[in-house]
């Protein structure tokens, strides 16, 4: 085993030496550990890949389609994935010059945060959101935090104004609908007042719309329909097809923009695999609608989780879409998020992930990529535990004032 020239490990990226590694994915393998658990720490759909998808990657693989490919994508891929963007959110790209595949939206925002940041620039990031967004960090970028707890974890256009007003040269602003961990999706009323206030500044806005086909209540609104000129798009399979494993992302944007981050996206990959492009064209053509069944069986344990919390008496965001149930944490049990996952998990045998993982205290997610079965016996087991911590404390409160 060699040993490392001393202090050399001190002499890289200042970021990496302060970095650690996922909050979220070392909980769920700390959880894996316990026996009878259900996990329901992880977005990761319980749904297999459809097999007509399936069949399009062993058909390539068959056809020894083994090279390079386009760094971007095929032109097949690229092609399905415009007309996809444009059937179902009336969005215009040109699939030549203003999209880019990567492997997984995690390499497009790593991609993204590389070509539009340079040291210092400030990047808006309304709170609770996905962690790699951290990632501006590492390219010099500054986080300006925004907590959008009090509007229902939606960014409104009156807080927007104060934040730009306080912050002017802020680079970009990062907006995610459906949202995770909350699942809260905007509305188009809701996209347009943002709208009115970004486009009056010279600012990027990175709409993240992953979960886009996984809306419940009524159809998903864009931000790149509603502000085209200044938006950078981000979508791709792992959710709406059920294909994590196949990391496969969109970037989507005016070509002036794209063609600069394409260069980056060579830079880092080169080129995605062959098989994957292959299964991701097939998704985005003959699978475009592939999300429509598995968004019916994610809305009832939408809805069962609904209603049972409700009835438990615990607040909750109301989630529009995605696969996450956000709620908040009960005066009665212990507020430290992190303490609490870990207890619930020894205790309850129920894994779920602190909403400061997030950038929320107070929070727990419940991922809702499970079945429904699995659903109803978490929800069983932390309706038992809840009540134990509840009558404990009262026994507490009691014992104290009768002293």
């Amino acid at each position: 085993m060699p040993e490392v020239k001393k202090n050399l490990d001190k002499k890289t990226n200042s970021f990496v030496q302060g970095a650690k590694p996922s909050q979220i994915l070392s909980l769920n393998k700390e959880f894996k550990k316990i026996d009878n658990i259900v996990l329901l720490t992880v977005g990761e759909p319980d749904f297999n890949t459809p097999e007509h998808i399936k069949k399009a990657a062993i058909a390539d693989i068959q056809a020894n389609d083994s090279h390079y490919g386009p760094s971007s994508g095929t032109p097949e891929l690229l092609q399905s994935v415009a007309d996809f963007l444009k059937n179902h959110y009336h969005l215009n790209y040109d699939p030549a010059t203003e999209i880019v595949n990567t492997l997984g939206v995690t390499e497009g925002i790593c991609d993204t945060m590389k070509t539009i940041l340079n040291p210092g620039d400030e990047l808006i990031v309304p709170e609770p959101t996905f962690p790699v967004y951290a990632a501006a960090s590492a390219f010099g970028g500054k986080i300006v935090p925004v907590s959008t707890e009090e509007s229902g974890f939606i960014l409104t256009a009156e807080k927007l104004k104060q934040v730009l007003l306080a912050h002017p040269q802020a680079k970009a602003i990062v907006l995610t609908t459906p949202g995770n961990p909350t699942g809260v999706a905007y509305n188009e009323k809701q996209i347009q007042a943002l709208v009115n206030v970004l486009k009056n500044h010279d600012i990027f806005v990175i709409s993240d719309e992953i979960y886009s086909e996984l809306t419940y209540d009524r159809p998903h609104s864009s931000f790149a329909a509603a502000l085209p000129g200044q938006t950078i798009l981000f979508n791709g399979v792992s959710k709406s097809h059920a294909m994590t494993g196949y990391r496969l992302g969109i970037i989507a944007g005016p070509q002036a923009i794209i063609s600069q981050i394409a260069v980056i996206h060579q830079l880092i990959t080169t080129a995605l695999p062959d098989v994957v492009m292959a299964a991701a064209t097939e998704a985005f053509s003959a699978g475009e609608n592939d999300a429509a069944t598995m968004r019916v069986e994610y809305k009832k344990r939408r809805d069962y989780l609904i209603d049972a919390f409700t009835k438990l008496d615990i607040s909750f965001a109301y989630p529009d879409g995605a696969f996450y149930f956000f709620f908040k944490i009960p005066d009665y049990l212990e507020q430290d998020g992190f303490k609490l996952a870990r207890q619930i998990a020894e205790e309850a045998k129920v894994g779920l992930t602190p909403g400061v993982a997030f950038g929320q205290a107070g929070y727990l997610r419940l991922s809702y990529a499970a079945s429904l079965d699995q659903i109803k016996i978490a929800v069983n087991r932390l309706s038992e535990f809840f009540s134990k911590q509840k009558q404990a404390q009262a026994k507490i409160y009691e014992k104290s004032t009768t002293k």
